[in-house]
């Protein structure tokens, strides 16, 4: 072999060697650091609208008129926020729309928790007919409303737990 051959491959070794080195320096930094936060939907709220403040005193004259009795409503719940309690987000708010909450451990969900007694996708919390409700998405810890376990789809008041691994969830208004 040349002696240029043998150089080449001391090289190549050597940027292996580096290379194994900052991967295993990146798994250690995300075991001590965790995952990383991002935050969602930011720049996504809406300018109200000009008129909007001539809306706001209409709109409880005409939602009267024309509901009939046993009518579905398809208005979100007048909730404000799903406020965690207690558990390693303590103190954060999530703001609720009309769309549902996925709470888990897997980075596609709108609230990422990283606790060891937490499924992948654990529930999620939806609006329907101008109601929350919380759902157990078929986890292996169970999730708790109160101090009972739910399966299926239960209403979720204000003021109401919900407990899942080591994390408190809160409806507020």
């Amino acid at each position: 072999m040349s002696q240029l051959s043998i150089t080449l491959l001391r090289l190549g070794y050597l940027v292996l060697l580096w290379g194994m080195v900052l991967v295993a320096i990146g798994v250690l930094r995300s075991d001590l650091y965790g995952t990383r936060v991002t935050s969602r939907g930011r720049g996504l709220r809406r300018k109200p609208h000009p008129d909007a403040r001539s809306q706001k005193s209409a709109a409880p004259a005409r939602a009267s008129v024309g509901v009939r009795p046993g009518s579905v409503s398809t208005r979100s719940p007048a909730v404000a926020h799903l406020a965690i309690i207690s558990g390693s987000l303590k103190g954060t708010t999530v703001p609720l729309g009309e769309t549902s909450i996925l709470i888990g451990r897997a980075s596609t969900c709108t609230i990422v928790i990283e606790d060891d007694f937490l499924s992948a996708r654990h529930c999620r919390i939806f609006p329907e007919n101008g109601q929350w409700f919380v759902e157990d998405l078929g986890s292996t810890n169970g999730t708790f409303l109160g101090n009972q376990r739910i399966d299926d789809p239960v209403p979720f008041g204000i003021g109401e737990r919900v407990r899942i691994g080591s994390t408190t969830l809160e409806l507020r208004s």
